[in-house]
C-alpha cells in the first residue's frame, strides 16, 4: 500500500520557517506553564490543607491533587502525539492550550478538595494535548542544520519550568491567596493562543487510517502502569494488591499494544523503530535519565526542608541552580555534539550526571548548603549535554511525517521514567531510613519510623501532649537526620549506578563524530525505518 503524503510545507524546509524564532518563543512559553504545574503545587499542599486559608483537604486528597495531573498527562501523551500527526499540531496545541487555561482557571476557584482533583486532571489532558505538538513544531519549522540548536532551547525550557515551580508558588503564596498559582497560567495560555494562530503554520503527518484500537490501548496501559507506580511511590509499598494488580494489568496492556501494532496495517507507533539500535538506546536513556533526575530531586526536597530546615521557596531557590545551569548549557549543546559528535557528549554528560549523584553521597546534615545548589548546577550541566542528543537521535530517526509519535514517545517516557523514579528511589530511601532508625532509636515504634516526615511529626505529637521531655525529642530528632542522611546516601548510589548504565548505552550505540564535523546520518537527517533496517 502506497503511503499517504503528509502536507508540504509553505517555505524551503531546508531553510526553515522565517518566523521559527517566533514560534520558538511562544512555544517554549507554552512548555514552561506544563511543565511548571508538575512542581507548583507541592509548594501550596499545606496551606490547601487549612480548612481557614484553604480547602481543608485529607492528605489522601492532597496526593490525588498531584497525582491526577501527572496520571492524565502521561496516559494521554502518546495518544495525543498521534491525533496531532493526523488532524494537525497547530490545531491540536491550541486546543490544548485552551483546555489548560480553562481548567487553570476553574482550578483556581474550586470550591472543595473533590473539586480541585477534577480540574487537576482536566489541567494534565490540556498538557497532554500541548506537549508533543510544542516539540513536533519544532521539528517541522526548523531544518535539519538548526533543529538540534532549538531542541537545546526547548530541554533549557523544561529544566527552567521544573525548578520554577517552587519559587513562583512560594512567591504568590507569600502575597496572594491559593488560587493565584493556577490563575497565573491563564494569560499565558491566552497570549499563546494569539501568537500560535499569527505565527505558527499547520502541519500534519500521516492521513491514512486511524489506529483507534492501538491508541486506547496506550491510553489504558499507561494509566494502568503510571497508577500503579504512583501508588507504589506513594505507600512505599510494592507488595499492595493496589500496586501490583495495576502494574500487572499495565504491563500486559503494553504488550497487548505491541502485539496489536505488530498486526494492524496502520499502526500508531510502528514497531520496526526499535530495530534501529540508536532509536531503542535513545528511547531507554531518556527513561533512564528522568527515573535518575526526579529520583534525586525527590529526597532532596527532604533533605533540605526537613533535615536542613529551610522553607519550601528557599528550597525552591536552591533548585532554581538546575534551571540556570540548564537555560545556559542547554543551547550550546548542539554546537558541542557537532564538534565532538553526539558519543563524546553523552558520556560527558553522564559523568556530571554521576558525579553529582556521588557528591550526594558525601553531604551531611551540616554540609554548606552552597554545595546543594553546585550539585544541582553540575547535574543539570551534564542533562543540558545529554537530554538534546538524545532526543535529537530519537526524533529523527523517524520520518517528518511521524515526529508526532515520536516527540509524544520522548515525553511519555521522561513522565513514566521520573514516576517510576520516584517510585522506586523513594521505596529504597523508606526501606533504608526504617533500617537504620531502627538501630539508632530503638525506643520509635509505629508510623513514626515511616519515613522523616512522620518522625518530626510523631515527636512534635509526644512533645504537645506533655509524654515526651525536650532533650529526648532533640536525640530522636538527630537520630532521624543521621538516618536519613545515611538512607540518602543508598539511594544517591543507587543514581549513579543508573548513569554508568546509561554510559554504557551512549557508548556502545550513539553516533561518533565523523570526518565532516557531523554525527552519522540519523542525526543529520530524517532516516526511514526501511534505512535503518537496512542499516542493521
Amino acid at each position: 500500500m502506497t503511503p499517504v503524503q503528509p502536507d508540504p510545507p509553505d517555505y524551503a524546509p531546508d531553510l526553515g520557517h522565517p518566523r521559527r524564532w517566533l514560534i520558538l518563543g511562544v512555544l517554549v512559553l507554552s512548555l514552561i506553564i506544563v511543565v511548571l504545574d508538575n512542581t507548583v503545587l507541592n509548594v501550596a499542599l499545606e496551606t490547601l490543607a487549612d480548612p481557614d486559608a484553604g480547602l481543608g483537604a485529607e492528605q489522601s486528597q492532597l496526593q490525588w491533587m498531584i497525582n491526577a495531573y501527572t496520571l492524565v498527562f502521561a496516559g494521554l501523551l502518546f495518544a495525543c502525539g498521534v491525533i496531532g500527526d493526523r488532524i494537525g499540531r497547530r490545531k491540536l496545541l491550541l486546543l490544548g492550550l485552551g483546555v489548560f487555561g480553562c481548567s487553570s482557571l476553574l482550578s483556581a476557584y474550586a470550591q472543595s478538595p473533590g473539586q480541585l482533583i477534577g480540574y487537576r486532571a482536566l489541567m494534565g489532558a490540556g498538557a497532554a494535548l500541548m506537549m508533543p505538538s510544542t516539540l513536533s513544531l519544532l521539528r517541522v519549522v526548523f531544518s535539519e542544520r538548526e533543529f538540534p540548536r532549538a531542541l537545546g532551547v526547548w530541554t533549557g525550557a523544561v529544566g527552567v519550568g521544573g525548578a520554577l515551580g517552587p519559587v513562583v508558588a512560594g512567591s504568590l503564596l507569600e502575597r496572594f491567596w491559593w488560587g493565584s498559582i493556577f490563575l497565573i497560567n491563564v494569560p499565558i495560555a491566552a497570549f499563546g493562543i494569539v501568537m500560535i494562530r499569527l505565527l505558527a503554520p499547520e502541519s500534519r503527518g500521516r492521513q491514512g487510517r486511524p489506529d483507534l484500537v492501538g491508541m486506547a490501548l496506550s491510553v489504558v496501559a499507561l494509566v494502568l502502569l503510571t497508577y500503579g507506580i504512583i501508588k507504589a511511590g506513594d505507600s512505599g509499598s510494592w507488595t499492595r494488591v493496589e500496586v501490583f494488580g495495576p502494574i500487572i494489568a499495565g504491563l500486559a496492556g503494553l504488550v497487548a499494544f505491541v502485539l496489536w501494532e505488530l498486526r494492524t496495517p496502520h499502526p500508531s507507533l510502528d514497531m520496526r523503530l526499535f530495530r534501529n539500535a540508536r532509536f531503542a538506546s535513545a528511547s531507554i536513556l531518556i527513561a533512564l535519565i528522568f527515573f535518575a533526575m526526579l529520583g534525586l530531586f525527590f529526597f532532596m526536597t527532604f533533605y533540605i526542608q526537613v533535615v536542613r530546615g529551610r522553607t519550601p521557596i528557599q528550597a525552591g531557590l536552591l533548585f532554581l541552580a538546575f534551571g540556570i545551569s540548564t537555560m545556559i548549557f542547554a543551547p550550546l549543546s548542539s554546537t558541542m555534539v557537532g564538534r565532538f559528535g553526539s558519543r563524546v557528549v553523552g558520556i560527558a554528560g553522564l559523568t556530571l550526571v554521576t558525579c553529582a549523584s556521588l557528591t550526594v553521597s558525601r553531604l551531611e546534615a551540616d554540609t554548606p548548603l552552597w554545595l546543594v545548589a553546585v550539585v544541582f548546577a553540575v547535574q543539570a550541566m551534564g542533562m543540558a549535554n545529554l537530554m538534546p542528543p538524545a532526543m535529537t537521535t530519537l526524533m529523527s530517526s523517524v520520518p517528518r511525517e511521524q515526529a508526532g509519535v515520536a516527540s509524544a514517545l520522548g515525553n511519555t517516557l521522561r513522565q513514566v521514567g521520573g514516576a517510576l523514579g520516584v517510585a522506586v528511589l523513594g521505596t529504597v530511601m523508606a526501606q533504608a531510613y526504617r533500617g537504620r532508625l531502627t538501630e539508632a532509636a530503638p525506643g520509635l515504634h509505629g508510623a513514626a519510623r515511616e519515613s522523616i516526615v512522620a518522625t518530626y511529626a510523631g515527636v512534635a505529637d509526644q512533645l504537645s501532649r506533655g509524654r515526651m521531655d525536650p532533650s529526648t525529642a532533640h536525640d530522636l530528632l538527630r537520630a532521624a537526620n543521621e538516618s536519613f542522611v545515611g538512607a540518602m546516601h543508598v539511594t544517591a548510589y543507587c543514581c549513579a549506578g543508573v548513569g554508568l548504565l546509561g554510559m554504557l548505552l551512549v557508548g556502545r550505540y550513539f553516533p561518533r563524530k565523523t570526518q565532516t564535523g557531523s554525527d552519522s546520518a540519523p542525526e543529520s537527517r530524517a532516516e526511514p525505518v526501511s534505512e535503518a533496517v537496512a542499516e542493521r
